[in-house]
């Protein structure tokens, strides 16, 4: 009897005389139970279904726990110090200067007689001392104690533009902290649709299984009837048993994607949860000239191009400030130790002023550098709004697509299994051939993956259209 004999459910009645029955390997056998016994044993483990989480509780949760914004936050932390310690500056300034030496060699000097003037006496004039005097101080241990308090008066202006300045540098450490934010926002968007992703993938591997499984059934029972060939159900098994394997792979990597989300939340990796579903519309993604104006407004790459601007604006002003001198109040103290014939204590208050007056145009061209660099941010600042408007219009448009394509694959996949339902059915009444069925099913197969493409570059779409808004 030739192959050609036996190609489906019309000459069925006709060939069936000489078929003999085949039975299955043993070792195909053992694996396709091995197979389904690994499969359907984990829905079966737990009776327990884990806590379900939405992906607004899952960036809730990173963005408090997430290990590598908590590593970013901390430059935050410092910059606020650095602007705690530069406030200070504002404040008298003390110093302390305490000198202790050896004298090397005695200091000697001498007082000439009358040095101090004439004393005027009954007896005649008396020179102050009457004669030369040596003082010395011998080679032994000496000290010299100062004390110093200054307000600073003119230097105030200065020492304000720096602080605003280290100010402004916080505020750009907030907007790298919250970019930061919103990249692990992004991370966690995708890696959350990814499981629903592949959890689309499950379903419609099940499906798949379900259809082959009741095909098996029906070819089985058509082999018992002699009406089927053996091989129509060793393919049946073959390609359930494909299916099986697809589905345990689908499986593996819902877990892997599952621990990539219990990581990027800072939790343990195995931390069970349930997805739930996402609003695949929201109003912003509808409304460009909205997404836009949301991402001019929350974007933190146009906040940083605009602290930039102010920064450089500070920065020019200080280099302005160079042009006033410093003037402080100041109190000073003096103590010497271990020298003869010197004061013990020297205090005096005053003014301390200090100027550069003749420095070769150098204040003037620092401030030219700082009047360009203004420019130069300002130009970056309108380049920044420029690309992120194209960015938010180009990702718009790639999520309608991916709406739209998710919209055409779903369609295409709906009738594919209407279309696969009708002809099992007709297979059932041996109104149909088998190819047909296995044809029908390959194509429902190719159905399934390009609605799982669509699917997935959806999520992907979405994730980027989320991020270029800058809304965490």
């Amino acid at each position: 009897m030739s192959a050609k004999m036996v190609t489906g459910k019309a000459g069925h009645k006709g060939c069936t005389s000489g078929f003999k029955r085949r039975r299955i390997p043993p070792l195909l056998g053992l694996l396709l139970l091995s197979l389904a016994i690994s499969l359907e044993a984990p829905a079966h483990a737990k009776d327990e279904l884990p806590d379900a989480m939405t992906v607004e509780e899952a960036v809730k949760i990173a963005v408090a726990n997430n290990r590598t914004l908590k590593i970013v936050s901390l430059n935050l932390n410092v910059q606020n110090e650095k602007l705690a310690a530069d406030k200070t500056r504002r404040l008298p300034e003390f110093n302390s200067y305490i000198f202790g030496s050896q004298l090397l060699t005695p200091i000697s000097y001498t007082v000439p007689a009358g040095q101090f003037g004439i004393y005027p006496s009954p007896v005649g004039p008396i020179p102050i001392p009457e004669s030369n005097s040596y003082i010395t101080t011998p080679a032994h241990p000496t000290a010299v104690v100062t004390l110093s308090a200054s307000q600073p008066l003119l230097n105030l202006y200065r020492i304000n533009l720096y602080v605003h300045g280290q100010a402004l540098t916080v505020q750009q450490a907030v907007q790298e902290l919250r970019e930061e934010r919103l990249t692990v926002v992004n991370q966690v968007q995708q890696a959350y649709y990814k499981v629903l992703e592949i959890e689309s993938q499950i379903d419609s591997l099940n499906a798949s299984i379900k259809q082959y499984k009741e095909l098996d059934r029906i070819t089985l029972q058509y082999v018992k009837e002699q009406v089927a060939l053996e091989s129509e159900n060793l393919e049946v098994k073959a390609k359930l048993a494909y299916e099986q394997l697809n589905l345990l792979k689908a499986q593996d990597k819902l877990v892997t994607a599952k621990e990539t989300v219990n990581d990027l939340l800072g939790r343990g990796i195995d931390t069970p949860f349930r997805t739930v579903a996402v609003s695949p519309v929201t109003p912003i993604e509808q409304n460009l000239e909205m997404a836009r104006a949301t991402a001019l407004e929350h974007n933190p790459k146009v906040a940083e191009g605009e602290i930039d601007v102010e920064k450089a604006t500070n920065a020019r002003a200080l280099a302005k400030s160079q042009y006033i001198p410093d003037l402080s109040l100041s109190v000073h103290y003096s103590s010497p130790f271990g020298y003869d014939f010197v004061p013990l204590n020297v205090a005096n208050a005053g003014f301390e002023f200090r100027w550069e007056p003749w420095e070769w145009g150098r204040r003037k061209h620092e401030v030219q550098e700082k009047t360009y660099n203004i420019e130069q941010s300002k130009l970056k600042l309108d380049n920044t709004k420029s690309q992120l408007l194209i960015n938010v219009g180009d990702t718009f448009r790639q999520l309608q697509e991916a709406r739209a394509a998710v919209a055409v694959a779903q369609a295409k996949q709906t009738a594919s299994r209407e279309k696969l339902r009708e002809v099992t059915a007709q297979y059932s009444q041996q109104t149909a051939l088998f190819r047909d069925v296995l044809q029908q099913q390959a194509a429902v197969e190719i159905s399934d993956s390009d609605y799982n493409d669509a699917v997935a570059e959806f999520w992907s779409a979405k994730a980027s259209f989320q991020k270029a808004l800058g809304e965490e």
